[in-house]
């Protein structure tokens, strides 16, 4: 019985003292960093400088060069709609006719009293040189002439309101309305554009700013015409730049005669800066982080993650110029920075491309730059 006693004392101390010396697996993971202290796979680049090929590459949207919808000043029936739809106008062409009736009626009733105060006024001042009237009779024979006068001009006026005309050569839309159907005033018609130029509206990150200058040459890819480019130079440059995006708008002007490129299409855009040769340091577009207005990258400084604030420049496709925060030899990560557990100071093991994590975990505080 004794020796029982002995022996499970013993064994009670061995597992006393086993159970102290186990290490604290969680003793990684609540210091920020994976389980046990192992190190963060990712995937790096080192930084090399390399040819900055000429041009900047963004993209944008078209848009006519003049557009309008057409709507009548006044309310009234259609009497007569003279074009056809999808075809071209000519500048002051009817396209609406609106039932003018009363208003030609208005016109002639104006019309008709402008005369007979035409021909008072002009007996009143007969007499008046005669002294046979009062001078003030006189004026006030002038005063309705000029009354009159103004109300001819107003009923003219509604008179031509009754006809819509096109503003400005192009092509005529689809129209929402029939013959015989009663329109209010404001209504809308059909729209008018010209597209020949044609624009496109883009924007460039404030960076790359002293490379714009207006007559700069750039081409233009669309979708619909694969394989195609399409000539054109910069217009304006807007003077006032984005507070949120930190990137100005520009407008170009492209040449449009067979009107194949219409209003509204996406267009990948190429512009002729004239860097070609120079040298640059270019990351990788998802090595990038952004958090507020901040972009910054993770390098690999001693084998851990060193968060570095950088300044970027022009973008060419895939990748991204730096132009302050990294010199040449740097190791960037490209790979694995938006995992949670990333922080400044993490161990990292970096890995073959073949081999790097498939893509950055969900959930990470700072996101891709965009």
């Amino acid at each position: 019985m004794r020796h029982s006693l002995v022996l499970l004392t013993l064994s009670t101390a061995l597992l006393a003292t086993a159970a102290c010396s186990k290490p604290d697996a969680g003793a990684g993971a609540a210091a920020g960093g994976p389980p046990g202290g192992m190190q963060l796979p990712v995937e790096t680049v080192t930084v090399q400088p390399q040819p900055l090929v000429a041009g900047l590459e963004t993209v944008g949207s078209l848009r006519a060069d003049e557009s309008v919808v057409l709507r009548p000043e006044l309310s009234g029936r259609i009497s007569r709609i003279r074009f056809t739809e999808g075809g071209h106008v000519e500048a002051g062409q009817v396209l609406f006719a609106l039932d003018d009736s009363l208003a030609r009626a208005s016109l002639n009733e104006a019309a008709a009293n402008l005369d007979n105060s035409r021909r008072a006024a002009a007996r009143a001042g007969e007499l008046a040189k005669d002294k046979l009237i009062a001078q003030s009779d006189y004026d006030r024979a002038r005063a309705a002439l000029g009354v009159d006068r103004a109300r001819a001009a107003s009923a003219r006026t509604t008179l031509d309101k009754m006809t819509l005309r096109a503003p400005f050569s192009g092509q005529i839309g689809l129209r929402a309305v029939s013959v015989g159907e009663f329109v209010d005033a404001g209504q809308a018609l059909v729209t008018l554009v010209r597209t020949d130029p044609i624009e496109v509206d883009f924007s460039v990150p404030e960076t790359v700013l002293s490379q714009l200058r207006t007559g700069q040459k750039l081409q233009v890819a669309v979708d619909a015409f694969p394989g195609e480019v399409f000539d054109g130079e910069v217009v304006a440059i807007d003077p006032v730049i984005d507070a949120n995006s930190r990137s100005a708008r520009l407008r170009a002007r492209i040449a449009n005669p067979d009107l194949r490129l219409r209003p509204g299409q996406f267009a990948k855009l190429r512009l002729d800066t004239g860097d070609s040769g120079a040298q640059a340091l270019l990351v990788p577009e998802q090595a990038l982080m952004q958090e507020g207005d901040v972009r910054l990258v993770y390098t690999v400084v001693d084998g851990k993650a060193k968060k570095t604030v950088v300044k970027t420049g022009v973008r060419v496709p895939g990748q991204v110029q730096v132009v302050e925060g990294l010199k040449a030899g740097d190791v960037v990560i490209t790979a694995g920075q938006g995992k949670p557990m990333m922080h400044d100071g993490m161990p990292v093991m970096v890995l073959p491309p073949s081999a790097a994590p498939a893509g950055n975990a969900q959930g990470a505080a700072p996101q891709p730059a965009q």
